[in-house]
C-alpha cells in the first residue's frame, strides 16, 4: 500500500509540475517566466526518471510483481479460464 501511494503522489506531481510550466508558457512571455518554465519542465523530467527508476528497481526485487496479460502469457500453468 505504501509503495502504490508513493507512485500515486509521485504521479499527481509530475501532472501538478506540467501544469505548472503550461501556465508559465502561456501566461508570460518575459524572460523571468521562460526560466520558471524551464525549472517546472526540468523538475518534472528528473521527478519522472526518479519514478521510472523506482518502479524497475521494485519490479526487480520482486517488491511489483506483474499481473494480467503479461502473466497469462509468460505462465503457461496459469489456464486462460481463470
Amino acid at each position: 500500500m505504501i509503495l502504490q501511494s508513493i507512485i500515486l503522489i509521485a504521479f499527481i506531481l509530475i501532472i501538478i509540475s506540467l501544469g505548472s510550466a503550461l501556465f508559465h508558457l502561456i501566461k508570460h512571455k518575459s524572460e523571468e517566466q521562460s526560466q520558471k518554465t524551464l525549472k517546472s519542465l526540468t523538475f518534472r523530467i528528473t521527478l519522472s526518471l526518479i519514478l521510472f527508476v523506482f518502479i524497475f528497481i521494485a519490479f526487480a526485487t520482486g517488491f511489483i510483481k506483474p499481473h494480467g496479460i503479461g502473466v497469462k502469457m509468460n505462465n503457461p500453468h496459469i489456464s486462460e479460464m481463470e
